[in-house]
């Protein structure tokens, strides 16, 4: 990590917060191409493409709200007492910029960029974006095996298919991803599952795989400290994925979503099932499915933003236990 103040977000005691770039978490904009690249450790990045969604568009909005809101966050988070911005280098390298009328081309542009950060070391944290961002995402950092997961959503992604055979939707993209052999099915948790179906062909196969899924009901019987100790069982200590879809919180506090359940947990909670995060060798995470058009004021996208400096803070550790040895 650098010993100079570069990689640090500017701050509101200096600069107020509606004024300046607003960067993710206030932090410094790079590219691939910058003089000081290879010193970045974290990269946050934008993915705004929903050419996935199936019903109410408008993720691909969903990162410059939350680079918008993210002006708010500060330095250190005084529960867990981790500082991720001082801990390692992190700066917003910008969007990849997707092709919004081919979904391959699309794919294939997430894929390079995300190979490029992960063959240059770099830890990424997403926005997105709907749920098929993380495909391509997984395809650029798992090329050196089979990752871990933990889910936490309203619903599986497993789905095979929608009308009639299309195969790349954002209810597809772990199903794709364990087929690619991106995914260990056995080392993937899915946490918060609910809402009605069409069927139970997407859970079925999930547990054929050896997905262990766990629905809202067995997260609220059992507590968030136990079912998250099985999760960190589960994955162990080989690199892990995070993925977060904002309708895993109730939308009674994140309604700017696409499919939006009832009966999901409070911001709050969904705080703590991240810092039981902490310990796991998380390689990325992603936070994707906020929809500014159904929230216009921003406030699913505040929670969405504070979800993701929760997620910077188990990353930033996971990071320094590499980095240490």
């Amino acid at each position: 990590m650098s010993d100079d103040s570069f990689f640090t977000p500017v701050s509101a005691l200096d600069m107020p917060r509606f004024a300046g770039m607003p960067n993710f978490m206030r932090l410094p904009h790079l590219t691939l191409d910058s003089p000081r690249i290879d010193e970045v450790e974290m990269a946050l990045v934008g993915v705004p493409w929903d050419a996935g969604t199936t019903n109410r568009p408008g993720p691909r909005h969903g990162p410059r709200q939350l680079r918008d809101l993210s002006t708010m966050i500060r330095a250190m988070n005084p529960v867990t007492g981790v500082a991720p911005f001082t801990m390692v280098n992190c700066a917003d390298l910008g969007d990849v910029g997707p092709n919004p009328i081919d979904l391959d081309d699309s794919m294939q542009r997430i894929a390079g960029f995300y190979g490029e950060l992960a063959a240059r070391g770099i830890t990424p944290m997403t926005a997105g974006g709907d749920h098929l961002v993380s495909l391509p995402v997984l395809r650029g950092i798992a090329a050196g095996g089979a990752l871990g997961m933990i889910h936490f959503d309203a619903h599986t992604d497993l789905f095979d298919s929608y009308f009639g055979g299309f195969r790349y939707t954002h209810g597809t993209p772990f199903r794709r991803a364990i087929e690619e052999g991106l995914l260990d099915p056995k080392r993937v948790v899915q946490i918060g599952i609910r809402g009605t179906a069409y069927n139970t062909e997407d859970v079925d196969w999930g547990l054929s795989q050896g997905v262990r899924i766990i629905r809202i009901e067995e997260l609220f019987e059992r507590g968030i400290a136990d079912v998250m100790a099985e999760a960190r069982e589960i994955v162990g200590a080989a690199p892990t994925y995070c993925s977060f879809d904002i309708d895993f919180i109730d939308p009674s506090f994140a309604p700017g979503t696409g499919t939006p359940e009832i009966g999901g947990v409070t911001s709050f909670q969904a705080q703590q099932v991240v810092r039981e995060l902490s310990g796991v060798n998380l390689v990325g995470a992603d936070l994707v499915e906020v929809s500014p058009p159904f929230d216009a004021a921003g406030g699913t996208a505040w929670v969405g933003v504070s979800i993701m400096f929760e997620l910077m803070c188990v990353l930033a550790e996971a990071i320094v236990a590499r980095r240490t040895g």
